[in-house]
Formats: structure tokens, sequence, C-alpha cells
């Protein structure tokens, strides 16, 4: 991993950000055949690991998890520290975490240069997120600069542009209903402290019975308007003032288009409403 954004951050001109996630037990498990256990652990360990292989220092590492080089009692006994052959462009390439849960995210807060929340809800994030960021940011490194909160959020700008939420629904359907099983959803999970709950327990019901239209169809429009920016130029700034004042440095925004024309209308007029 460490060696292939050492690579993207040098085809890049030193342009690249890593971007790590601890995914979840439905795709770890099922997908990758392996146990989900002590993510929180191993994203600090895999955190440490890589900058200290872009800073080519000789490879010795022994962590909980991961233990480099590999003991003599667990392999040949041959192996040796090694380092980067390759010079990177930098010694520290910024890392980017996908967190939701209280203990992920107060270890972005401490150990990465950005933090990548899903389906951000800036009203409630100081409520959901605040206690997690204060305690996670304490323990920071000074060196690391301040933590770049990075947010997605679906784009339509307009005064006809409300059918545009419905394009939004079918991957919040996807998250709150189907990324797990009932009760190891961590989507479904943040839409109830969101204050969706009730909401959060019918998409879930109607797509785990395989009723995923009726699931998409469950997703609120409120829900959608609060995470996304669909809507007139005077809403859609009013949003991006609530965006800002919520914390967020970064916006990473996705059209809701199929014309190219339209797309590029959509961010140049979001441009024109940022402070």
């Amino acid at each position: 991993m460490a060696m292939t954004a050492a690579g993207l951050d040098y085809v890049s001109g030193g342009r690249f950000r890593l971007g790590l996630g601890t995914s979840g037990p439905q795709v770890v498990e099922g997908f990758h055949g392996v146990p989900f256990d002590a993510p929180l652990g191993r994203t600090r360990e895999v955190v440490e690991i890589c900058r200290q292989v872009w800073r080519r220092e000789r490879l010795e590492y022994a962590g909980k998890h991961y233990q480099l080089p590999l003991p003599a009692d667990r392999g040949t006994g041959l192996g040796k520290p090694l380092k980067l052959i390759n010079h990177p462009v930098r010694e520290r390439i910024p890392i980017t975490i996908a967190a939701l849960g209280p203990k992920n995210v107060e270890l972005t807060a401490e150990i990465a240069e950005g933090w990548q929340p899903v389906f951000f809800y800036p009203e409630k994030a100081g409520e959901v997120w605040g206690d997690a960021l204060s305690s996670g940011a304490a323990k920071r490194d000074p060196a690391l600069g301040p933590l770049d909160v990075m947010v997605s959020a679906t784009l339509a700008i307009g005064d006809d542009v409300d059918d545009r939420l419905a394009w939004a629904k079918p991957q919040l359907a996807l998250y709150i209903g189907g990324m797990g099983a009932r009760g190891r959803n961590f989507y479904h999970s943040l839409a109830t402290r969101y204050g969706f709950g009730e909401v959060a327990d019918h998409i879930q019901d109607l797509y785990l019975a395989g009723k995923k239209a009726e699931a998409i169809d469950a997703v609120p429009d409120e829900l959608v308007r609060r995470v996304s920016l669909v809507g007139p130029e005077s809403y859609v700034k009013e949003r991006v003032a609530a965006f800002a004042e919520a914390g967020v440095t970064t916006l990473l925004v996705h059209p809701l288009s199929t014309d190219r024309r339209e797309t590029v209308q959509f961010v140049e007029r979001l441009q024109q409403l940022l402070p």
C-alpha cells in the first residue's frame, strides 16, 4: 500500500492523497475472507508503517497486528529489514481516513491529515462527532496541521432541481438498508443518530426483504436535502454556510446530471457561492 501510494504521488507530481477506511464486517469477512477484528488498532499500525516507508527508514516494526520483518518463529528466519528503493516525492503523503464511529473518528482526528465522513448533516455533526473530534485533536501531533474535514455532497443548483433529490436516494437506501446485517450496519446507526431511526429501520426492513425499489422510495426528501447541496442558489448558499460552520474544509461534490454542460454549470455556480 505504501509503495503504491508513493508511486501514485510520483506520477501525480505530489498531488496524491492516500484514503483509508476499515470498511465493515460484511465486506472484510465476506469478500476478503479475514476476521473483522481490531479495526482501530490495524488502522493505526498501517498509518505508522506507511509513514515509515515514505521516510525510507529500514522497516522494523513490532506492532500488535503487524510485525516487520516477519519474526523467525513465524517464517523462514531469513527475513531482514528493508527500505523503499525509490525516493518518494514527499516523505509524508497526506492520509485521509473515512470514519463514522466515535472511536474511529477520535483516532482519525489524532493521526490523519484528513477525515472523510459520509452523509454529513452539518446541524447534527457536533452532537454526533463533537466529543470524538475534540478528544482526538487533544492528542494530535501539531506537525499534522489542522484536520481537513472532507465532505462528499451531491450537487444540483437551480429553481427546478427538486426532481434530482430522487437521484440521490438509491445510494442512501443501499447504505442505510443493505450495507451490513441488522445491528452491524454503521450507516443505519448514523441515520439513527441523526434522528431518522424509524425511517432507517423501515428502509432496512424493505431492503433486506429484497424490496429495493420500495426502500429507495422510503428515503425521505428531508434527509437527502440535509446531506446534499440541491436547490435554488439561495438555499445552496445557506447549506454551504452550514457546512462551513460545522467545520467542513473541503467539499467533494457529485453533480446530479447526465449532461456535461450542466455538470460544469453546477460546479461553476457553486464556486460563485463559496465564501
